[in-house]
């Protein structure tokens, strides 16, 4: 669950001393590496990651058990639910029309829980990406992504469908898809569904 209410820093928070953290909300087990900043404000889950060179701002709030590899930058408004992987040098933009020394807030972005945006994936501000979906490396997702779905390229675009462990599904008839464990899923209006689970004794 996406962290609602902030937690007090704590000394099981890991903070490099190489890292600027004037934020007092970081979560049990949490790593933070050196050369990041993290503004006042901001909110960390538990047992994050958050590799150096990060800039996070205040408005942001960051569930448990996430990754952020380094060279990203965090922005007001944007939201990563649980377990959500973000890439070496992913970019989320934060403006629609900017200029210089104009602030507008343009959307919320939401990265939701288990999804995984791929190295130097491109996010434009007020995004959806949904549940366990996956962005290939160097993708620029410009309209918001299903859950399950697998995208990329410039626009990102729906190429397939992957599992919670981020396995490709296997097409078996024309709504419906296959794990490798045989689990079987309707998709149908880029809505994923799964109508079969197979159980081992």
């Amino acid at each position: 669950m996406l962290l609602q209410k902030p937690t007090v820093v704590n000394p099981q928070a890991n903070i490099h001393p190489l890292a600027e953290v004037q934020s007092k909300h970081i979560g049990f087990d949490t790593n933070i590496w050196q050369f990041s900043v993290v503004l006042e404000g901001c909110v960390i889950g538990r047992n994050c990651n958050i590799c150096a060179h990060t800039f996070i701002e205040s408005d942001v709030m960051i569930g448990d058990n996430v990754t952020i590899k380094s060279g990203v930058y965090i922005w007001n408004g944007i939201r990563l639910e649980d377990d959500v992987f973000v890439g070496p040098s992913v970019v989320f933009t934060n403006g629609l029309r900017p200029r210089s020394k104009q602030y507008t807030k343009e959307g919320i972005t939401i990265v939701k829980r288990g999804a995984s945006l791929g190295a130097g994936t491109n996010v434009l501000t007020g995004i959806t990406i949904g549940e366990y979906a996956m962005t290939g490396m160097g993708s620029v997702v410009t309209r918001d992504v299903p859950a399950h779905a697998l995208v990329f390229g410039n626009p990102a675009r729906i190429r397939g469908w992957v599992d919670k462990a981020g396995r490709k599904l296997v097409q078996e008839d024309k709504d419906y898809w296959k794990d490798e464990d045989s689990n079987l899923y309707l998709i149908k209006d880029n809505v994923i569904k799964m109508v079969r689970m197979i159980t081992t004794a």
